[in-house]
């Protein structure tokens, strides 16, 4: 007993920079990322006596190096998600690999844009979080403006208004991608519809870490299906309406997110590239995003383009760029503006899809669903999806979309405040 009372009084202190929780709940140091690693000290014996693997090592193996990969902070070192390495490592090398050769420049950027579709393929079916589509998305905005800055600018073919506007491009972005990832707007239950409190000390691994607010633990309210207000009617869209797993009514057009685990004000669609939802309080901004993202990409394109291939025009100079691979900085600049690119090419796609839904009145999530059920009219090889359900104008649709309230959550309370 007093050993027990003394491990709770231990951990109970203040961490230093180097010390963390880990995963067992264990208080541990920095310094002992290499110490008792059973995990894998087990993989690589059953690999050494040739013994067959358990089906969970591997994911074992994976979840300690996660656990330990940390850097130190003030209250206690911080994890750092794995996921979020191989972008910092793979663009550049893959980048100056294919600024060799054309041919490789051929291979590499057919490649990479089918690697990074197999992963998000592969992520999505599982249903699973990662931050490897922010962390590429992020460190491609910065590593190119980066490449802008000590490559294209010292050629002297960039003024200083131009390089101001590109500036600017990217502060822009990345302010409006922050405000997009404050929330989407999550269904809190009310309290007057609580009946009972279950508190868990340490955030689930399922769950946003936005909807916590920065607490250190979450409350699931256990709520009654049914409230106290009669009418089978009224009932009967309760049960329509009731999510199983947040024990919250959703109201109209919210829907539940299984990868965040929570339910979402007018859902759209859970984004990879943010790592996070788009809903009734983000979505104004998330299309933001995206209009500043292309705007500086279109222009950063243009002025590497007529940088390197100053004999050709704009518009062809993608495509057609006599002895750009004669040197390797030329190369590099040029093979960049096909990256680029290609990710602009993607993002105007689903800038287009979202601007359709936005003047038809409906949501990435509900055209699905109507697609599923045969509910919806398909125009257009499948780009314009309605369902004819919330409709109401081209116009009034627009000024319903510009106008949603940013108070989109039911209730001010944090979870811990229904405790």
């Amino acid at each position: 007993m007093k050993k027990r009372s003394r491990r709770t009084l231990d951990q109970d202190d203040s961490l230093c920079c180097c010390e963390y929780i880990d995963r067992h709940g264990g208080r541990s140091h920095m310094a002992a990322c290499c110490c008792d690693c059973e995990d894998l000290d087990d993989a690589c014996d059953r690999w050494m006596k040739k013994k067959p693997q358990s089906p969970d090592s591997l994911s074992r193996v994976i979840n300690t190096i996660n656990d330990r990969l940390r850097v130190p902070w003030i209250s206690g070192a911080r994890q750092v998600d794995i996921s979020v390495i191989p972008p910092l490592i793979l663009l550049p090398v893959f980048l100056h690999i294919a600024a060799l050769h054309y041919l490789l420049g051929i291979l590499v950027l057919t490649a990479v844009p089918i690697m990074v579709l197999w992963y998000y393929y592969f992520t999505h079916r599982k249903k699973g979080r990662t931050l490897f589509f922010l962390s590429l998305v992020l460190f491609s905005l910065f590593y190119m403006f980066y490449l802008f800055i000590t490559e294209v600018v010292p050629r002297g073919d960039v003024n200083h208004l131009q390089l101001a506007a590109v500036t600017s491009g990217v502060a822009l972005t990345v302010i409006s991608l922050i405000i997009t990832k404050r929330g989407p707007g999550y269904v809190r239950p009310h309290p007057n519809d609580t009946h009972s409190t279950v508190t868990y000390h340490k955030p689930p691994p399922d769950v946003d870490a936005a909807y916590l607010n920065g607490a250190q633990h979450q409350v699931v309210i256990a709520n009654h299906e049914q409230t106290g207000e009669s009418g089978t009617e009224q009932q009967g869209v309760q049960r329509r309406n009731w999510c199983a797993v947040c024990k919250v009514v959703r109201p109209p057009r919210a829907g539940h997110c299984r990868i965040c685990g929570v339910c979402i004000l007018r859902l759209d669609h859970h984004c990879v590239w943010i790592n996070s939802c788009v809903g009734q309080a983000n979505h104004r901004n998330f299309l933001l995003t995206l209009v500043f993202f292309l705007l500086t990409s279109l222009y950063g394109i243009s002025l590497v383009l007529r940088s390197v291939c100053p004999d050709q025009n704009v518009m062809t100079a993608l495509f057609y760029c006599p002895d750009v691979y004669k040197q390797f900085s030329s190369a590099l600049c040029f093979t960049c503006a096909w990256y680029s690119g290609i990710v602009t090419g993607g993002l105007l796609h689903l800038l287009l899809l979202q601007l359709i839904n936005v003047s038809f009145n409906v949501t990435e999530r509900e055209a699905r669903l109507a697609l599923r059920e045969k509910t919806a009219r398909s125009l257009l090889w499948g780009l314009i999806i309605d369902t004819g359900v919330y409709s109401q104008g081209f116009r009034t649709n627009w000024t319903e979309f510009l106008t949603m309230s940013k108070a989109s959550e039911t209730s001010n309370h944090k979870p811990s405040d229904l405790v």
